[in-house]
C-alpha cells in the first residue's frame, strides 16, 4: 500500500496533536490513528467514543542479529501535549495531576521523528530515529471504493508496514500488535490459526442479543508469526513490564494461556516476523476485524414501546462474525486495497488547487466516522455529528444533509437509500414532511416538525439524484409522496402558511436550518421553493405528469420574479418584513417566543441583513443542471457582499455563540450588516458563528459565478483552523464533530470540472474552469476527464473511465467545433444539437466499463 498521492499532507510534532484518522467502514464504526500513529477513539459499539484509548492498544518493533536485541520500542512518537495529565484516565493515570497518562505509553520508548501523511483513504506515518537501524512506515485504511458500498463498509481496520533495512547488516525485524479485548467480562482471548493467517480471537460471554455483545479478530498473513493470548496478570504496572520483558528477549514470543476468563477485556499480542538483508525493504500486514451484531437506540433507551430499540446491524447479512469479516479482507487485500489507491491517485490527481483538495479528502472522512450509521437493510442513516459518547442531533435531518455532496456522487446507492426512507416513512398525509427520521421507522409520530429549507431541498436531492442514476422506477414509486411534499407548501393544511394564496413565495412560519423560524418573504428560504419547482417540474414531467409540471413552472415564474423586484436590495437578497408589526406573530401564536419585550420588536429575523444562505438555491441550481433560479447579475453582487461583510478576522467580532474559529483566525459568518443598516436586537440565532458547511457553499457558487480567488481566500481560511494543532483535519465541527454539513467540501470537485448529468437521457458532459485532470463519478461508475475543451482545441478531450459501467448516448461539451468521437479508439458517428450551456453530441449508445475511453475532438 503506497501513500503515492501527486499532493501530500504532513504533519509533524504539535501540528499531530489534534489528528484521529477513522479507521472503519461506512457506518460500521471505527478506529483512529492518532498523529504521533497510536490507535485512538474505538468506537465499535455504534456510537462515538471520544479522547480516549482502548487500554494499552499498540504495535511495536523489535530489531535482532547475530543472537541479540538491537533495539525494541513502541511503535508511537512524541506527545506534545497534556504533560501533567488530561482526558485519559485508568491504568494508575488519573487525570490532570497525575502525569502524561500511561496509556499514552509515552514513557516506553519510542519514536523521535515521526510523520503523519493524511491523505484520505489512506494514512502513513513514518518512524525513524537516529538510535534505531533501519525505518518504517505504517500504511493505514479501510477501503473506499466509490460504488462499492459493500466494500467501502467492512468492519476492520487495514494495517500494511514497510520495513527499510538501512544498514549494512542483515536483520530480523519483529511488529507486535497488542491489543486489549474490547469487551467488558467475562471475556477470552484465544489463538487462531486459518489456512495462511494467524491470529487472535477476542470474545465475550454476554448474551448474543445482548447489545454489548460482540467479538473481535486480529490476522497476520506472516508466516513467521507468534502469539500471547494473556498479558501478565497481577497488579500494578506489572502487566506491561513483563510484557517488554518477554518482548525484548531474544526469539519469538511466547504464549501465556488461562484457562480462566478474565473479570474485563485483557491485553494480547500477535507478532509478524520478516528477516531483511542489507538494504532491502519488506513488507508485513495485520488487520483488525470486529463484530458488534446489535445496535441499540442508546439515545433513548426507553422509546415509545418502554423497551430499547434493537436492531441487527447491516453487516451482520455480510458476515457470521469478525473472523469472518477478518477472512474475507484478507482474502480479498489486494483487490481492495488496489482499488481504494486507484480512487485515491485519481482524486489526488485532479486539476485542484490543493486547499481544496485538502477540503475535499478532509470531509470525506466523515463518511467513516461515527456520525454515520446503517439499518439492517443497508439503509444510511446519520445523526448531524459526534459528541464525545453519543451521537448529536438524531434522524438524517433534511435540512443539513442539503449540503452534503459527497454520498450522492460517491456512493449513490446509499444517497438513495436515505430518499426511500424519507419519502416513505416522513411524508404525512397532507404533504408536510418531518425533517428528522426517528427509530423505529414505523413510530412516525415520534418527532412532528417539518422546515422549509429541508422538505423543499429534498426535490432538489431527488432530482439530483435521479439524473445520476436515470431509474425512471425510482421516480414513479416515490413520485406521489415527492408531489404531496411539494404542493404542501400551498395547501391548506399547511398549519405553517408558507405560501397559500401561490404566490411562489414563502411568506408564513418558515422553519430552517438555523434552528427557529423566519416570517415573511426572504430569498434565502423561497431560494429553496423556486429550486423545488423547478427540481419539481423535470420530475413531474418524467413521471408523465404535464398538468403539475405546467403548474410548478407558473409558481416559478410568479416567485421569480417578486424575489428579484422585492428581494434585492441593490447589493444583496434581504427579508421582507416589519419588525414591529406584532400580528405577523399572532396568526401563529408565537408572540411569546420571537417577540423582545424591551425594544418592541420580532426576534430571530435578519431583515436587511447579509446572510450567508441567501443564494444557496443557486448553489445547489448550478451543481445539478437546474439552471438559474436567481438573476445572475443578482447573484454576483451578493456574492460580493457576502465576502465584503461575513468573511473576516474573528479579532473584527463579538461573538455570543458558539466558537468555531478563534483569535486572529478567520471565517465566513452567518450574518452580517453593512454600516449605517438596522440590526435588531436580537438577529438570527447562530449569527456570529462559522459553519464550514455554510462557508464551503459561499465558497464554491464563488468559484462557480467567477470569483475564484474569493473562494480560495474562504476555503483556506477553513482549513487554516483545521490545521492538526489546533483541531482535527479529518473531523470538521459544528454541534458536534465530524459534522456532515462540511460535506459540502466535495462540491469544489464537479464545480471545478463543470460535470454535467443527465441519466436518464444517458449523457454526461464537462465544462471546466480549468483544463485538467478531474475525477467523476456517478451511480455505478467512477473514472478520470483530461478535459481541454474550448481552450485548446487542437488537444483531445477524453473520458477514462476505470470502475463499473456507464451507458451513454449522448455528451455535452463546451468545444466551438467536434470532428470527431471515438471509443478505444473506434470512430462513432454523431450529431449536434445546440444546448443552454454548450453544444450535445448525440450518438447510438455505448456502454463503457472499466479500461474503456471515449475520447472527443
Amino acid at each position: 500500500m503506497e501513500g503515492d498521492a501527486m499532493t501530500d499532507f504532513t504533519f509533524t510534532n504539535e501540528y499531530q496533536n489534534e489528528i484521529s484518522f477513522p479507521l472503519g467502514g461506512i457506518g460500521s464504526g471505527c478506529i483512529g490513528l492518532a498523529g504521533n500513529g497510536q490507535l485512538v477513539d474505538f468506537e465499535l459499539f455504534h456510537r462515538p467514543n471520544k479522547q480516549t484509548v482502548n487500554g494499552l492498544t499498540h504495535f511495536a518493533v523489535k530489531a535482532e542479529a547475530d543472537g541479540e536485541v538491537l533495539d525494541a520500542r513502541i511503535l508511537h512518537g512524541d506527545i506534545h501535549k497534556e504533560y501533567a495529565g488530561g482526558v485519559l484516565r485508568g491504568y494508575h493515570s488519573w487525570g490532570y495531576g497525575h502525569g502524561a497518562s500511561r496509556m499514552t505509553l509515552a514513557g516506553m520508548r519510542h519514536f523521535r521523528d515521526v510523520t503523519f501523511h493524511g491523505n484520505f483513504p489512506i494514512a502513513s506515518v513514518t518512524f525513524q530515529d537516529t538510535d534505531f537501524p533501519g525505518s518504517l512506515t505504517l500504511h493505514a485504511t479501510n477501503p473506499f471504493i466509490p460504488s462499492n458500498q459493500k466494500d467501502s463498509s467492512l468492519p476492520a481496520a487495514f494495517f500494511e508496514w514497510e520495513l527499510d533495512n538501512t544498514t549494512d547488516r542483515k536483520i530480523t525485524y519483529t511488529i507486535a500488535f497488542t491489543m486489549k479485548n474490547p469487551f467488558s467480562g467475562p471475556t477470552r482471548n484465544a489463538h487462531i490459526q486459518e489456512n495462511r493467517y494467524s491470529g487472535l480471537f477476542f470474545s465475550t460471554r454476554k448474551k448474543k442479543s445482548d447489545p454489548a455483545y460482540g467479538n473481535a479478530t486480529i490476522l497476520t498473513d506472516c508466516p513467521s508469526s507468534s502469539y500471547q493470548e494473556y498479558w501478565y496478570r497481577s497488579d500494578w504496572f506489572d502487566d506491561l513490564t513483563t510484557f517488554w520483558k518477554n518482548f525484548t528477549t531474544y526469539g519469538p514470543l511466547q504464549n501465556r494461556h488461562y484457562t480462566t476468563s478474565g473479570t474485563d477485556g485483557e491485553m494480547a499480542t500477535l507478532t509478524g516476523q520478516l528477516t531483511l538483508a542489507p538494504k532491502t525493504q519488506g513488507v508485513l500486514r495485520f488487520l483488525f476485524a470486529w463484530y458488534v451484531p446489535n445496535v441499540c437506540k442508546y439515545w433513548d433507551k426507553a422509546g415509545a414501546s418502554g423497551k430499547p430499540y434493537i436492531w441487527k446491524h447491516y453487516y451482520t447479512s455480510l458476515f457470521h462474525s469478525s473472523q469472518d469479516a477478518a477472512s474475507y479482507c484478507m482474502e480479498h487485500w489486494d483487490t481492495l486495497l488496489s482499488q481504494t489507491r486507484l480512487f485515491q491517485r485519481t482524486l489526488y490527481d485532479s486539476s485542484l488547487p490543493p486547499v481544496v483538495l485538502d477540503a475535499i479528502q478532509g470531509n470525506l472522512a466523515i463518511l467513516k466516522s461515527s456520525t454515520c450509521m446503517r439499518l439492517s437493510d443497508g439503509s444510511f442513516y446519520t445523526f448531524e455529528g459526534a459528541n464525545t459518547t453519543a451521537g448529536s442531533c438524531e434522524g438524517s435531518c433534511t435540512h443539513v444533509w442539503n449540503y452534503a455532496y459527497a454520498l450522492a456522487f460517491l456512493f449513490p446507492e446509499l444517497e438513495r437509500s436515505m430518499r426511500d426512507l424519507e419519502y416513505t416513512y416522513s411524508v404525512k398525509p397532507n404533504g408536510e414532511m418531518n425533517f428528522r427520521l426517528m427509530l423505529p421507522l414505523s413510530d412516525t409520530d415520534a418527532f412532528t416538525n417539518c422546515c422549509a429549507d429541508g422538505q423543499l431541498g429534498g426535490l432538489i436531492k431527488f432530482y439530483r439524484d435521479y439524473k445520476l442514476c436515470g431509474d425512471t422506477e425510482w421516480l414513479m414509486r416515490h413520485w406521489p409522496q415527492l408531489k404531496k411534499s411539494l404542493e404542501f407548501a400551498w395547501s391548506k393544511e399547511n398549519r405553517f402558511k408558507w405560501d397559500p394564496e401561490e404566490t411562489g413565495v414563502l411568506t408564513g412560519r418558515q422553519h430552517h436550518t438555523l434552528d427557529m423560524e423566519l416570517f415573511g418573504p426572504n430569498a434565502w428560504l423561497t431560494g429553496y421553493y423556486l429550486g423545488a419547482l423547478k427540481a419539481g417540474a423535470y420530475l413531474a414531467r418524467a413521471a408523465n405528469d404535464p398538468e403539475a409540471a405546467d403548474h410548478y413552472e407558473a409558481l416559478y415564474q410568479k416567485g421569480s420574479a417578486y424575489v428579484e423586484t422585492h428581494l434585492f436590495n441593490g447589493e444583496h437578497y434581504i427579508q421582507e418584513i416589519d419588525l414591529k408589526d406584532r400580528k405577523i406573530l399572532r396568526r401563529f401564536g408565537q408572540t411569546g417566543t420571537y417577540w423582545n419585550t424591551e425594544t418592541e420588536e420580532m426576534k430571530y429575523q435578519y431583515q436587511n441583513g447579509c446572510e450567508i444562505d441567501q443564494v444557496i438555491a443557486q448553489w445547489h441550481a448550478h451543481l445539478t443542471g437546474l439552471g438559474n433560479v436567481f438573476d445572475p447579475v443578482h447573484v454576483k453582487s451578493a456574492l460580493r457582499s457576502i465576502y465584503r461583510l461575513n468573511f473576516r478576522s474573528m479579532r473584527e467580532l463579538n461573538n455570543p455563540c458558539r466558537i468555531y474559529a478563534l483569535n486572529d483566525e478567520k471565517g465566513t459568518s452567518v450574518l452580517s450588516y453593512a454600516e449605517g443598516s438596522y440590526q435588531p436586537r436580537i438577529p438570527l440565532p447562530y449569527t456570529e458563528e462559522c459553519m464550514c458547511g455554510m462557508e464551503y457553499a459561499a465558497a464554491c457558487l464563488m468559484l462557480m459565478e467567477g470569483m475564484e480567488e474569493e473562494a480560495l481566500q474562504l476555503v483556506q481560511a477553513i482549513r487554516n483552523r483545521y490545521d492538526g494543532k489546533k483541531r482535527n483535519p479529518w473531523s470538521e465541527i459544528e454541534c458536534g464533530s465530524s459534522y456532515v454539513r462540511s460535506l459540502a467540501s466535495y462540491a469544489f470537485l464537479p464545480a471545478y470540472s463543470g460535470f454535467a448529468f443527465d441519466l436518464p437521457d444517458e449523457w454526461i458532459g464537462f465544462h471546466p474552469v480549468h483544463p485538467g485532470n478531474y475525477f467523476f463519478s456517478l451511480d455505478g461508475a467512477w473514472g478520470n476527464a483530461h478535459l481541454y475543451g474550448s481552450q485548446a482545441e487542437n488537444t483531445a478531450d477524453s473520458i477514462e473511465l476505470l470502475y463499473g459501467q456507464l451507458t451513454l448516448s449522448g455528451y455535452l461539451t463546451d468545444r466551438t467545433s467536434v470532428s470527431q468521437i471515438t471509443l478505444n479508439g473506434t470512430e462513432l458517428a454523431f450529431t449536434t444539437a445546440q444546448a443552454k450551456s454548450g453544444t450535445l453530441l448525440r450518438f447510438t449508445a455505448i456502454t463503457l466499463t472499466a479500461g474503456s475511453t471515449l475520447t472527443i475532438r
